[in-house]
């Protein structure tokens, strides 16, 4: 192979499947999915690649590049299996992490419960020093108080260092001199500085992303060096670059000191592949909707641009409750991530309901119906028995289903508590699942003002088509659209992925005092930091985007505004003025006239081009007969309240132009499309499965 011609290697370790995509220079996909190995995911990794090397007949000298997202950093914050870390931060603060914002999320739960800091206050170390809000230094940093540290590192065995001061984000002089002082007093404790990891205003904030990234630097940093250690050892020879939350992609050495740049990053590919599916498709409203074997991830995506954001919580103690998990100070893109997935385990609480997640089976052992060992009913043992899974083609025929433990499952669990037939009991569990996720959509919507019905939906992961007709039907989208190789969406995702980096920097400024210097000085710095990252990946074509974080004087919170990429003068006061204005009347419906205006973080992003998607459009041809249905199977449909006999089709047989009428499944390896009689499907163009219900799709 030329230069030009290389394929390209993308794998997405969940929480319990690992997804391997290879695409080819030509542009087709080779795929596999694989049961997450917890001892060591690479494990999965290098058994998925071999796989699906074998297959293509390609050697891994012919691979250009690797792309990696994992829920790995996620788990270990949720789990609190990360390192034991410690904060060195200014004297007198060290209760930050826990006074956090001194309110409470939820008004009137009197024993209510907040997210425990990552760090103990007795690893919570006070060092001598300070700063000014602009910098200056009120009190020299006091080595001594960093020297006295150590006994009480040593004590606890601590492996990973935060070290987060007052208004370091302006100069971090006191922070860079304790990192070296520690470094050299003990040189295998890893350290993170706040003023490298989150330079923004608001201490807690910025604190709690600094001990976070701390937390789980040893533990990615370990993982991924092995991961390339095994890769170059396999004779890869290519870059290898990481997913982060942002949607965009930086190098292993930026994701090994960054760690938490990595949460959300296998959802962000899937939120990558819904913007392109909307872009070929032409749908300017989407809803899209990732289900997998944990978790059930949801994004809204307007004019083909998912909603971003620079705050994010992980651990969330009360569902949906904003303020009840570790914020985090990262760019992320905008989605609700809940506990329902193929593996979520349902029981029934002491009020005799059926409750579903958020507690998962994961790989191991996995649900009932693996056959790994394991007996309590998950979201897939109830699939199992409404019918949804053709066990023919289940997992790419690696292993058999067993239903019958899913019915042992099941029936120990929920038929026996509540009295329930197993029918009604496996329909409970999908129910209960399918309105969670319908009302994690609502939630999601309704903070941003947004109809759902106005929407399309595209549905992807190994359990979202399953799922996707009657979530759609709950919430009254207009279409919902199946992509290709959906089982392995996010990954594919990743292939569409730009190398991209965003670097930010808080500085005060007043608009009515604009400093032109301070902020084209600001705008160099930042650029020359997110170009080193980007030019590891990519060195042609590289586009830069700015933004400032703005609001009003008095106000609490800002906005983000876009600016012009050009350096900036006196009369820039008047550009950013009307662009802040612009912005705000666009959230609010007005502006405050005789107001002053300030900006107080400011961004800036490099990212290279959007790779080509590799998929073709193919003409349709509704003449083209239907192929052989491969079989039939007795599938439960809820918009019917009965069971029904439906065809089962081979997606890969299927053709653009063809149309099948529901009650049908469409099954391939890495999942099945259940079209409800409510439904008819399209295949698209581009081989797309294309639902809609004639006449408009009504509330369920």
């Amino acid at each position: 192979m030329g230069a030009e011609a290389k394929a390209r290697l993308a794998v997405d370790i969940g929480g319990t499947f690992t997804d391997v995509v290879l695409e080819l220079p030509s542009g087709g996909r080779v795929t596999t999915k694989l049961l997450t190995t917890y001892a060591h995911p690479g494990e999965a990794v290098m058994q998925g690649i071999a796989q699906v090397l074998q297959q293509a007949d390609t050697r891994p000298s012919d691979v250009g590049l690797i792309i990696h997202g994992t829920t790995l950093a996620t788990n270990a914050l949720i789990e609190r299996s990360g390192a034991v870390t410690a904060l060195l931060t200014t004297q007198g603060h060290r209760d930050a992490l826990a006074m956090a914002h001194e309110d409470r999320f939820e008004q009137y739960d009197v024993m209510i419960d907040r997210p425990v800091p990552l760090v103990p206050r007795h690893l919570r170390i006070p060092v001598r020093e300070r700063m000014d809000r602009d910098g200056r230094v009120l009190i020299a940093l006091d080595e001594s108080t960093v020297e006295d540290s150590l006994p009480t590192l040593d004590e606890h065995e601590v492996a990973s260092v935060a070290i987060g001061y007052l208004h370091a984000f302006v100069n971090p002089e006191h922070e860079q001199r304790t990192a070296e002082l520690l470094q050299t007093a003990r040189p295998d404790l890893s350290i993170t500085l706040a003023s490298e990891v989150c330079p923004e205003i608001r201490e807690f904030e910025r604190l709690s992303t600094a001990c976070a990234n701390a937390y789980i630097r040893p533990l990615m940093s370990r993982y991924l060096e092995r991961l390339a250690a095994e890769l170059r050892d396999r004779d890869f020879d290519c870059p290898f670059l990481l997913m982060t939350s942002g949607g965009g992609l930086t190098t292993l050495e930026t994701a090994a000191k960054f760690p938490i740049r990595l949460v959300e990053s296998g959802p962000a590919g899937g939120a990558i592949l819904s913007r392109q599916v909307a872009q070929e498709s032409g749908l300017d409203r989407v809803l899209s909707f990732d289900m997998g074997g944990t978790t059930a991830k949801l994004c809204l995506i307007d004019d083909f641009e998912p909603l971003t954001s620079r705050s994010f919580e992980v651990d969330r103690v009360y569902r949906f409750k904003k303020g009840s998990g570790l914020p985090v100070r990262i760019p992320v893109i905008e989605m609700v991530e809940i506990g329902a997935g193929g593996g979520s385990i349902a029981h029934v609480d002491r009020l005799k309901r059926i409750q579903v997640g958020p507690e998962s089976a994961g790989s191991e052992p996995g649900p009932a119906a693996y056959g790994r060992g394991g007996t309590r009913p998950a979201v897939t043992d109830a699939d199992v028995r409404l019918g949804r899974i053709y066990p023919e083609t289940f997992a790419g025929g690696t292993f058999a289903l067993d239903s019958q433990a899913s019915d042992l499952a099941l029936t120990s669990a929920i038929c026996e508590p509540l009295g329930l037939d197993l029918d009604a009991a496996a329909l409970g569990v999908s129910e209960v699942v399918d309105e969670n996720m319908a009302a994690a959509a609502r939630a999601h919507a309704a903070e941003f003002g947004m109809d759902l019905a106005r929407r399309d939906m595209v549905a992807f992961g190994g359990a979202a088509p399953l799922h996707a007709a009657r979530l759609g039907e709950k919430l009254g989208v207009n279409r919902i659209i199946i992509p290709t190789e959906a089982g392995v969406g996010s990954a594919v995702g990743f292939l569409l992925a730009p190398v991209a980096f965003e670097v930010v920097r808080s500085r005060h400024q007043l608009l009515s005092d604009l400093q032109a210097d301070l902020v084209n000085g600001l705008w160099d710095e930042m650029q020359q930091e997110a170009l080193a990252v980007v030019r590891q990946g990519a060195d042609t074509g590289l586009q830069e985007t700015r933004h400032a974080y703005m609001r009003y004087v008095g106000q609490g919170h800002e906005i983000p505004v876009s600016l012009p990429v050009e350096a900036c003068t006196a009369a820039h006061r008047d550009i950013f003025r009307d662009a802040f204005e612009s912005a705000y009347r666009q959230l609010y419906g007005r502006i405050i006239e005789a107001v002053e205006i300030e900006a107080l973080s400011w961004t800036l992003t490099v990212s290279a081009p959007i790779a080509d998607s590799g998929s073709e459009t193919v003409q349709a041809s509704a003449r083209e007969s239907l192929p052989d249905h491969i079989g039939e199977q007795s599938v439960f449909d809820p918009s019917l309240q009965k069971t029904v006999n439906a065809r089962v089709y081979l997606r890969d047989r299927l053709k653009p132009g063809h149309i099948l009428a529901g009650p049908v499944l469409i099954t391939e390896s890495q999942t099945t499309t259940v079209v409800t009689s409510n439904f008819e499907a399209r295949i698209s163009e581009r081989g797309h499965i294309v639902m809609s219900r004639p006449g408009g799709v009504e509330h369920g």
